[in-house]
């Protein structure tokens, strides 16, 4: 590239690096600074390919940018603003950093031009946003972080395996469509690597588990970027895969059945991700121009209500210390901003017209009449009276109107968070008024502008508004019919969890018995058939060492020392007398052979 270019990420990663250097005075407005800086640099993006780094062998592209990463980009960026401002008044650096590091994660899976990239990327987003959950520092946050961990590492494992098999089949590692009608083993572990980020139904059990026990800062940044940057992974490669309709419904219908039986309200908005989700996954399987479109655009929409409602939820348990709705009631008193602005996000979640919602899942179920699927149709129109039920109506009132009395302790500590926590969800609830209500700011961003255009003519029509209207209405009456049947209880609602959990508890219990048993035999067998012998041979050998080696190398020191004491008695004076025997034998030769000589002359 002739210009220059710096990755977003890079700059969240080395914001958070220098962070703990920044003197607190200016603490504050470096934290707004740099999610600013980053969402200007998105914004000031042009489209192409950028960033591309040889590597070995291969050409790694970290900037790819077209309408579809543009979007996913956007809103991003905009959240990560969003979401510190929320925790400005954190104090722990470390919290910062840990959600920074997992933004530039998701923002760089985002941006990848190829898998190698999107793999770095993918796992840096895994092993960062870990720490979010073990910031709050309880025993069952420790363990959930733990189970996300796990999990996260299978499916990292799962889409690893994917690539390497895709890239040896077809010869690159470019990260683009894959051939979906006709899917080879590589293809079917990439979708289940992106499916368990998107915690489709059975991987989705982590998802409620861990979000839930998040700190209440943490839980914003999550419930926005992990879910919806495999939305995006989808939506490249997997566009038209049909398995993903069916699976898409089924999380629709499958979280708003968990949400209505919940009683935690964070875990209860955890639940409803995996729904709305759901609307997503199956717009990305149908993979119509429409669909795709509505896919991207409920991301978009669902990142700032879903972000609103937990930072509602998360006010109120910063603020109580309590997020149960059993332990909660009658404090829309107390904290009337807080109500204001988690109604807005419930109004914008249940797709009530002017509000964000109902500008972008119709366009997902309008694109499944428009297939001739009128299954997928109708069923998210199931599945959207059911999210007014349970985060509607559900979530406000109980916490707000309740008729539980909180403990007195609660009821004290009860009032509106500070204003940084009133700033955020006041700029999300301006937000999902003005996207449902200005419908050319959001769809003008789509991957397919004109088809986007086209559907805002009618999204506002009679009888769409009409319809949604007379759903929502019957929905609410429903509600307060049904009431005492809906009251939250505290109890536990078994899922799929329950598996992997009883799973470890039922191999730690193997692995002390029969494992460890086992274990305790083969290492009884070893010492038999191997150590014993070996301890025999090693006992003839050090007999054989001190009889026979250690008596020849006694033998031989004691004549060296003879020797040495022979020299040594020479040196005391027997050397004379040798000398003497040496001259008189010497000069008896000399006269002998004198002797000889005169016989022999003569």
């Amino acid at each position: 590239m002739n210009s220059p270019w710096i990755h977003p990420s890079l700059i969240l990663i080395v914001g958070g690096l220098l962070l703990p250097l920044i003197p607190k005075v200016l603490k504050k407005g470096y934290l707004l600074g740099v999610p600013i800086l980053v969402f200007l640099s998105i914004l000031g993006m042009s489209k192409g390919v950028h960033g591309q780094v040889q590597f070995l062998d291969w050409t790694l592209t970290f900037g790819r940018v077209d309408a579809l990463s543009s979007v996913f980009g956007y809103i991003m960026s905009l959240m990560c603003i969003i979401g510190t401002l929320y925790g400005l008044h954190v104090k722990e650096d470390e919290q910062h950093i840990a959600a920074w590091v997992y933004v530039a994660g998701s923002i760089g899976a985002i941006f990848a031009g190829d898998f190698i990239t999107l793999f770095l990327f993918w796992e840096i987003m895994a092993f960062s946003s870990v720490f979010l959950i073990w910031f709050r520092g309880r025993p069952e946050s420790m363990a959930a972080g733990y189970r996300y961990l796990l999990v996260h590492v299978a499916g990292g494992l799962a889409l690893l395996i994917g690539m390497v098999l895709h890239c040896k089949s077809v010869g690159s590692w470019e990260f683009g469509q894959l051939d979906v009608h006709n899917p080879t083993p590589a293809v079917w572990l990439i979708m289940i690597g992106f499916i368990l980020n998107a915690a489709v139904p059975p991987l989705h059990a982590w998802l409620p588990d861990a979000y839930g026990e998040a700190t209440f800062n943490g839980s914003v940044f999550m419930c926005a970027f992990t879910t919806k940057t495999a939305v995006y992974a989808l939506c490249r490669g997997l566009a038209g895969m049909e398995i993903l309709v069916p699976l898409g419904v089924i999380m629709a219908l499958y979280g708003v059945v968990y949400a209505v039986l919940e009683n935690d309200c964070r875990r209860l908005l955890a639940y409803h991700i995996i729904s709305q989700v759901g609307y997503m996954v199956a717009g990305v399987g149908l993979g119509t121009e429409m669909a795709i479109n509505g896919a991207c655009a409920h991301a978009f929409a669902h990142i700032l209500y879903k972000g609103l409602l937990f930072m509602g939820c998360g006010s109120v348990l910063y603020m109580t210390g309590e997020s149960k709705f059993t332990e909660l009631g009658g404090l829309w008193r107390k904290m009337p901003y807080t109500f204001l602005f988690t109604l807005i996000g419930g109004l914008s979640i249940s797709a009530f017209p002017l509000f964000s919602g109902f500008v972008s899942k119709s366009m997902i179920v309008a694109a499944g009449f428009e297939d001739h699927k009128l299954w997928v149709g109708f069923l998210l129109m199931l599945a959207s009276a059911g999210t007014f039920l349970h985060t509607g109506l559900k979530v406000p009132y109980f916490i707000w109107f309740g008729k539980n009395k909180p403990r007195p302790e609660v009821e004290a500590r009860a009032g509106d968070p500070p204003w940084n926590m009133n700033v955020a969800m006041a700029v999300a609830a301006f937000l999902c008024i003005f996207i449902g209500s200005y419908t050319p700011y959001l769809y003008k961003m789509l991957p397919f502008p004109e088809v986007a255009e086209e559907y805002s003519k009618v999204v506002y029509g009679s009888y769409h508004v009409s319809e949604t209207l007379q759903i929502l209405l019957f929905t609410a009456l429903g509600f307060f019919l049904l009431l005492k049947k809906l009251t939250p209880e505290p109890t536990v609602s078994l899922d799929l969890d329950w598996f992997y959990r009883m799973g470890g508890r039922a191999f730690g219990r193997f692995a002390r018995g029969p494992l460890q048993t086992m274990d305790n035999f083969v290492g009884e067998l070893y010492r038999l058939a191997g150590t014993v012998p070996l301890m025999v041979s090693a006992r003839i050998a050090g007999i054989f060492d001190n009889k026979v080696i250690d008596g020849a190398v006694d033998g031989v020191a004691y004549g060296v020392a003879a020797v040495g004491r022979r020299l040594r008695g020479m040196q005391r004076g027997q050397v004379q007398e040798s000398l003497v025997i040496s001259f008189a034998v010497a000069a008896i030769l000399i006269i002998a052979f004198l002797l000889f000589s005169n016989v022999f002359t003569r």
